[in-house]
């Protein structure tokens, strides 16, 4: 297979010498671990004290890692990038809130981006964090086993309400929703309220997509499980693939808790996870779409390798390549130029209440062995090819 993500000139078409430069310096700033740590200290400290940063944080790794501070301010990078090819995902990425009026607002902001999402082809699919529409404590809970109080059930009953409302529209209007998938003591309950909105909605199609950490050893068994409930009930499967968040944290909690870690035991076992399930759900294609969600080159070649030997073809409606914006655009905007489906992610919302996206991308950047080192060698070869 050819070697495309080679092709500096495909990869930074829409960046002019003064972004490519900053790309260059912020990836040159994540490189250095201890710059990191100290960093991420200074913004938060500066934040919290209300010192006048947000200017320089928003001329540098705001607008690198997202598209604005609403979806308005997103729109010029959406329609540039679509001009090659690649599609974008809007994501609401404001973590850690915890009260109902929160909740009602993310999913309002939900169903704004599916409204757009329907009117603009350039933005094909939704996306929400379970989190986001509800208390991470109740989906604790409730996967626990434990009996819910009165007040947390009716609580309860608003959060699955507030699913439904979205993948209903979402339907309605055509456009996919993926639900994210977080920490692994709160995840059964997420899958669960996800398989029951599959049912509902996936009867012609897979419009629901639920998200499957492959670093945990146990989604090989939960993916065949799923296949043969769709296939006992009569409805189709999505699923966006990636490696996983949360690595360091379930590791930790796992050891302080004293049980096993449902995290992969290293790198390599991640890695043929996330290639296993790729190839199982290609074969089964009749009956679910990906959306592979990799910054992993070798799993990229991997997916369009399967597709070339079964002849499916590059723009297959049931297969997305997708990618965080501010990142691996060697991958999206060569696999583009192939005419194979990609979206883009790109977080958005006010600078201050990103902040803490910002930050675990950063600190997952330095942790990721070589991601740092691929785009820095990158981008310097393409200024070495603008410079001759």
């Amino acid at each position: 297979m050819d070697r495309i993500f080679e092709n500096t000139e495909i990869a930074f078409s829409l960046k002019n010498d003064a972004q490519l430069e900053r790309a260059y310096f912020l990836f040159k700033m994540i490189a250095n671990e201890p710059l990191v740590r100290i960093g991420t200290a200074a913004t938060n400290f500066a934040l919290k004290a209300n010192l006048p940063i947000e200017g320089l944080i928003r001329s540098t790794v705001f607008d690198h890692f997202c598209g604005g501070v609403n979806e308005e301010d997103c729109l010029s990078v959406i329609e540039n990038m679509y001009t090659k090819g690649v599609s974008s995902v809007l994501d609401y990425s404001v973590e850690g809130k915890e009260n109902e009026a929160e909740f009602d607002s993310a999913m309002k902001k939900v169903l704004k981006i599916i409204d757009f999402a329907h009117e603009k082809e350039s933005i094909p699919i939704a996306v929400f964090k379970p989190t986001g529409f509800g208390r991470f404590y109740l989906y604790e809970k409730l996967g626990s086993g434990s009996a819910l109080t009165s007040d947390e059930l009716e609580e309860w009953e608003r959060v699955e309400a507030r699913f439904d409302k979205v993948c209903k529209t979402a339907k309605e209007k055509d456009v996919v929703v993926l639900i994210d998938a977080e920490e692994s003591w709160m995840q059964d309950a997420a899958d669960d309220l996800v398989t029951k909105m599959m049912q509902r909605y996936n009867t012609e199609k897979p419009i629901v997509y639920n998200t499957l950490q492959m670093y945990r050893h146990d989604r090989m068994a939960y993916l065949k499980a799923q296949t043969e409930i769709a296939k006992q009930n009569n409805y189709f499967l999505g699923f966006k693939l990636v490696r996983g968040a949360y690595m360091e944290k379930e590791n930790e909690r796992a050891e302080a808790k004293g049980y096993v870690s449902p995290i992969c035991v290293n790198k390599k076992a991640t890695d043929d996870n996330f290639n296993t399930a790729v190839e199982y759900m290609l074969d089964h294609i009749e009956a679910m779409s990906l959306f592979a969600g990799t910054h992993n080159e070798d799993s990229s070649y991997l997916v369009m390798s399967i597709m070339k030997a079964k002849n499916i073809p590059n723009n297959d409606h049931r297969v997305w390549f997708g990618q965080l914006y501010g990142m691996s655009d060697h991958i999206s905007f060569n696999l583009a130029n192939q005419g194979y489906n990609v979206a883009k992610y790109i977080p958005f919302g006010p600078v201050k209440d990103v902040m803490p996206y910002l930050i675990r991308r950063a600190e997952e950047n330095t942790s990721v062995a070589g991601q740092t080192g691929r785009e820095l060698s990158l981008l310097k070869m393409e200024k070495k090819r603008r410079k001759a």
